[in-house]
């Protein structure tokens, strides 16, 4: 008998192939049967009218602390999602030295935007190496989660303060044996960052940052040792140089590995940008290495505020004055005198001069009665009813709200040129849609939304891929790339993580801050519409819209629940794939 049978759903394989009405059979949290089912159930779901697809998969999230408080890792489940990956950027919470947890969790509060209250009250800091953290997290957790290395934790565990510094020999050694114990206990692979926006608690570059091409590529050799493990990386911010592609492919060469990096956007007013960011998988391409693009399905709307000071640390002269304490950086930015030197530096803002468009700033939330009036205007219409400048009226009503004041930026690439570009490359296979980034930056960005963004604006809205291609993007393609064993398909034998949702409705919710952090702290939130059930193992994680208070995930170790996915491997099932659908 079976556990539980979807009757009559119109079936999208994960494939790209075409859809076909059928049912699935699950048994043991496996599937069993699809097409025509006979066999009697326990629990029959009637699903006509809904898309039956395989779960999402996330490969690019921030979960490492939000599953100590928050096992269903919401809103993801929402959106269709089954599995995700953390521990990227470089930003894992393990291993941890004696010294080092104080550091990760101030770190993190500044490089990731997680509330420093949260962090204390909510996470217990108490396991030492990776396997430690992930035996804590075993039973906890709704989706499937697996977690990289991230290449600042094992910089600060083996070198304590002196990370602003080029590792010896010896600390290379260290650190190489530490990666080593990290993915043999399961760890997924290896993360880091050079990007010079990522700093720590205190303002300075996070460890990884000082690390040189040959660490770097060391660490990759050990990659290459151990099963089923992968490479993520960021490179810069801003386009790449020639030595940037050099050690990417270098990186990809030493692990045998495909290495994922984050993060491309794509905009039509310089489309050149977006040629010169994919060539790299040109140019490890030319060298047997595999690289490949991480970019979101969906405008980067930035939600942003001088409380957190995140983007606006970045602006020319900016960063003292957002490192200061609340109490006086609210004094400094009353100050008129500050005031004059921050706008004018603001001005040499360069590629992200779309912070200081202070006109066309739109006030997204805000907190007090008296300025529930302003949501949705532009900086610009405000500041003429008010006769003062753009600047100075940004400042007046974030400081009558304690700084907490939501601003949104005008998005880059929300044009017909910009959509018309991103149809033209979501197939390419030097990139790969996703990254939600979801579990940080939770005052800021909204693409945890991305796969129903996908599905509601990209597909049914735009019709710029068929619903087929873009549930591919969401499930086969990430799975492929990571060599998730059993997921990313709806096979005979597959793991039953599946999403059913409505094509006619499908897409993310109302963006509003919710307050359910530990300690009281916010974030953005977003339910969906149209993501009507969710299964993890069979067992239902979203039940009718809203979740249920089931944790049916598997916490996923290398090895067991991945296979080694090489560079020559990948591009063979990248072709066996292509030339099936």
């Amino acid at each position: 008998m079976l556990d539980l049978l979807i009757r009559a759903g119109s079936v999208v394989d994960g494939t790209g192939r075409a859809r076909f009405t059928g049912d699935v059979g699950i048994r043991d949290g496996r599937i069993v049967c699809v097409g025509g089912v006979d066999e009697a159930a326990r629990e029959t779901l009637d699903a006509a009218g809904l898309v039956v697809a395989p779960g999402f998969i996330d490969i690019h999230t921030h979960y490492d602390a939000q599953v100590f408080w928050d096992g269903s890792l919401s809103p993801s489940p929402l959106h269709g999602v089954t599995t995700v990956i953390g521990g990227n950027c470089g930003f894992s919470i393990a291993p941890l030295s004696d010294q080092s947890g104080d550091y990760m969790m101030r770190m993190l509060a500044r490089v990731e935007a997680m509330p420093l209250e949260s962090l204390r009250e909510g996470v217990p800091w108490n396991w030492r190496s990776f396997g430690e953290y992930l035996d804590c997290l075993e039973g906890r957790v709704g989706p499937n989660a697996g977690f990289l290395v991230g290449h600042s934790a094992l910089r600060r565990h083996v070198m304590g303060a002196r990370t602003d510094q080029p590792a010896s020999p010896g600390d290379i050694d260290a650190m190489s044996a530490l990666l080593s114990k990290s993915l043999a206990a399961g760890g997924l692979g290896f993360s880091s960052s050079l990007a010079a926006a990522h700093a720590d608690g205190d303002g300075n570059p996070v460890p990884s940052r000082a690390a040189t091409p040959e660490e770097i590529v060391a660490l990759c050799r050990v990659v290459g040792a151990h099963p089923g493990t992968t490479l993520e990386f960021i490179a810069s911010i801003g386009l790449f140089e020639e030595s940037d592609m050099a050690l990417m492919s270098d990186m990809s060469l030493a692990a045998d590995r495909p290495l994922n990096w984050n993060v491309l956007v794509i905009d039509g007013q310089i489309p050149e940008n977006a040629a010169r960011q994919l060539s790299a998988g040109d140019y490890a391409r030319k060298r047997g290495a595999t690289v490949v693009a991480l970019t979101p399905p969906m405008l980067m709307k930035l939600r942003i505020n001088l409380r957190s000071g995140l983007l606006f640390e970045l602006l020319p002269g900016w960063g003292e004055t957002m490192a200061l304490p609340l109490d006086q950086r609210m004094k400094a930015l009353a100050d008129p005198d500050t005031r004059l030197r921050l706008e004018a530096s603001a001005r040499d803002a360069g590629l992200i001069s779309f912070v200081s468009d202070w006109p066309n700033v739109l006030v997204d939330e805000t907190f007090e009665a008296e300025n529930e009036k302003l949501r949705g205007r532009t900086i610009g219409a405000i500041a003429a009813e008010r006769g003062v400048s753009a600047f100075d009226a940004l400042l007046d009503i974030s400081l009558s709200e304690g700084l907490r004041t939501s601003f949104l930026p005008r998005a880059a690439g929300d044009d017909e040129a910009s959509w018309k570009l991103r149809a033209e490359l979501w197939n390419d296979d030097r990139l790969l849609l996703g990254g939600s980034d979801a579990g940080a930056h939770l005052d800021m960005i909204d693409t945890f939304t991305c796969s129903t963004s996908l599905l509601g604006e990209c597909v049914r809205e735009r019709g710029l891929m068929s619903l087929e291609t873009a549930v591919a993007h969401l499930t086969t393609r990430p799975a492929r790339l990571l060599g998730l064993r059993g997921r990313g398909r709806i096979e005979v034998g597959g793991c039953a993580d599946l999403s059913l949702f409505d094509p006619a409705t499908v897409g993310p919710g109302e963006i509003h801050t919710r307050y359910d952090l530990p300690a009281g702290a916010g974030r953005l939130y977003a339910e969906s519409t149209g993501i009507e059930h969710v299964f993890v193992g069979g067992v239902a994680l979203v039940s009718n819209g809203r979740l249920t208070e089931a944790l049916p995930g598997r916490i996923l170790r290398s090895g067991r629940d991945t296979r080694t996915v090489t560079n020559a491997s990948l591009r063979r099932e990248n072709d066996q794939l292509e030339s099936s659908v």
